[in-house]
């Protein structure tokens, strides 16, 4: 009796252990945790279900940004009465700043507010901004009223109304800014990697799907919206622009039970600065070339990730950090802790070394923004001096970038289906990121040197002395196709590539700042193409010659230009490969801290 007690008593021991082990299994193993706080599960929590929310707020907001920004050197021409040079130079600034907000947005949501609530309140904030636009456009912009498309602009404006709209689209740019990088990689979070190797492989697909959201969500800005703001109804469209940014945040709200989290990991430039002191501190320390005798303990106190980096030979000096000195190793042996401003461990100072690593492949990927920047100005300045009528039919110049984002996802489609398969098949791994970021920088000097060659053909068919005629060349807008196309194709492999590259070589605890890299890049290619255009003009501006890009583009050389960037990405090209031959993808131990299971992230060959 009492061994039949027994055998049930372990049967029932054992069928619990048997359940406990299965509500262990379902757990994330990334160390994601639920709305509430607890181990995410698996079945529950994230996955495509919260990412197709992601998704479609994604989807909308762009539509909403997009509704502002494609439009924005029209508005600047007609309703503020500004010349080509000036609304161009103010596009790349404001639509440099709310790349720039990204850095902001990023290094809230990686120290102190997580993802999810830096999403929330940014979100709301351009929802707020997007609001006072619209109100200030339609009580105090458009007048006369009736005013501000083509044949009609509006008069004067006081330097009330002038600030107001500024504080609006900066208000805009801010809040969408601070959204963007940290949207991106909240969606990569739904996906449990380390766990699921069917995760994993979404996680990948997501950034591509993600960016396909992304453009889908300017096309109906960019055809429905772009027509009725070249037509002058702007209240219209940044209503409409409104009413989808509302959408959208409480699109993102709603998934709020379903969503993973990470939990913020504390101020990086502090960690930051501690290697950096640590490593000055002790710069006369004498260290074995094996780094056998560095600190490799797990240290909370340094550094807040599960995983630990993998050491590397690089950057000697910012080793010294982790050398333990004898007076080190009294404080650990008297105190039980050590002084983290002249100890830190390896994986604080690999942390360290990660971004100083990505900070030139970065740098190269600004004069493609350079040359991105270009859709959103001088292409619809172009388009309009071209004939822009078919049938009868006006095509506003905006909604040319249509064909843009019809190849951004004929590309992604073509790409995913068929090139990589196949690339695939040739070599183990595929395309490595950073090949195919060079990839999208040859396919952007094509893109060039095919605006060059249209603008070539404009000007030859341009119409003489036309000084506010209809169509100032009788070349057809659809020339501009090729070059929309060619951009749209290089946004697939530099784009997307960014943004996997930049996340996934990120350390654990600046992941969020891997995707601000990527929107300061172009952040910073709208600045330089807005200093490209003062440049040029200043120098290229003559008493009887008006420069590249006047006011009236028929009198100027808007090929050259186009060309001078063509020689300047070809130059980037070359400086990038030899930086992609010199980058060192970075390597993660197990979370035990040992090396079995060390593997990289990302591809082993970095070549281009």
């Amino acid at each position: 009796m009492a061994m039949a007690c027994l055998n049930v008593c372990k049967g029932d021991q054992e069928y619990v252990e048997e359940k406990n082990q299965k509500i262990k299994e379902v757990c994330t193993l990334d160390g994601t945790t639920d709305w509430y706080g607890r181990p995410a599960v698996r079945g529950r929590t994230g996955t495509w279900v919260a990412a197709t929310l992601i998704l479609v707020n994604q989807g909308l907001a762009t539509l909403a940004f997009f509704g502002v920004g494609v439009n924005l050197v029209l508005m600047l021409t007609r309703v503020l009465g500004q010349d080509n040079a000036e609304a161009a130079n103010n596009v790349s600034k404001w639509t440099g700043t709310v790349y720039l907000f990204s850095l902001l947005g990023a290094f809230l949501s990686d120290s102190y507010w997580g993802r999810y609530k830096t999403c929330a309140i940014f979100q709301l904030i351009f929802v707020i901004g997007l609001s006072l636009l619209s109100l200030s456009t339609y009580i105090f912009l458009l007048k006369p009223k009736g005013c501000g498309d083509k044949n009609s602009p509006c008069g004067d404006h006081s330097a009330f109304v002038i600030g107001l709209f500024y504080i609006s689209i900066y208000l805009i740019a801010l809040g969408n800014g601070g959204y963007q990088p940290n949207i991106a990689t909240f969606g990569a979070d739904q996906f449990d990697d380390q766990g699921d190797p069917k995760e994993g492989q979404s996680k990948i697909a997501f950034f591509s799907y993600f960016y396909l959201a992304l453009n889908l969500g300017s096309l109906f800005s960019n055809t429905i919206l772009g027509y009725f703001e070249d037509k002058g109804m702007w209240t219209l469209g940044f209503w409409a622009s409104t009413g989808s940014a509302a959408t959208a945040l409480v699109l993102f709200l709603c998934g709020t039970p379903r969503y993973r989290h990470f939990k913020p990991q504390g101020n990086p430039l502090s960690r930051f600065c501690r290697v950096m002191v640590a490593a000055t501190r002790k710069w006369k320390v004498e260290m074995t070339p094996s780094g056998e005798d560095l600190y490799v303990e797990d240290g909370k106190e340094c550094s807040p990730n599960d995983r630990n980096i993998v050491h590397t030979h690089g950057f000697k000096f910012l080793d010294r950090a982790a050398v333990i000195t004898s007076k080190e190793m009294n404080d650990m042996d008297n105190k039980g802790a050590h002084n983290p401003w002249r100890l830190c461990t390896v994986t604080q100072v690999e942390e360290v070394k990660c971004i100083l690593r990505l900070l030139p492949i970065w740098l190269c990927t600004i004069l493609y923004s350079v040359v991105f920047t270009q859709m959103a100005s001088l292409f619809v300045e172009q388009g309009a001096a071209m004939k822009t009528t078919v049938s009868g039919f006006h095509i506003p110049p905006a909604s040319m970038s249509s064909f843009d984002i019809l190849s951004v996802a004929a590309f992604i489609f073509i790409y995913r289906r068929f090139l990589d398969p196949l690339f695939g098949r040739l070599r183990k791994k595929g395309l490595t990121e950073l090949q195919r970021m060079g990839i999208g920088l040859v396919i952007a000097i094509m893109a060039m040197v095919s605006a060059g060659v249209v603008e070539l053909f404009r000007l030859k068919y341009a119409v003489k002395e036309c000084n506010n005629c209809e169509s100032p060349s009788s070349l057809s807008i659809f020339w501009q196709v090729p070059q929309y196309v060619l951009v749209g194709a290089s946004e697939v492999f530099m784009y997307v590539g960014q943004l996997e590259f930049f996340n996934g070589q990120a350390p654990d605890g600046l992941k969020s700042f891997g995707s601000a890299l990527c929107m300061t890049s172009i952040s910073l290619g709208n600045y330089v193409s807005s200093l490209l255009v003062t440049i040029v003009m200043k120098v290229s501006t003559r008493d009887e010659m008006p420069g590249w890009i006047p006011g009236n583009l028929n009198k100027g050389h808007l090929d050259r230009f186009y060309f001078l960037l063509a020689a300047l990405t070809t130059a980037d090209l070359l400086v990038y490969i030899l930086c992609a031959k010199w980058y060192k993808y970075i390597k993660f131990e197990g979370k035990g801290g040992n090396n079995n299971g060390v593997h990289d992230i990302g591809q082993p060959d970095p070549g281009v």
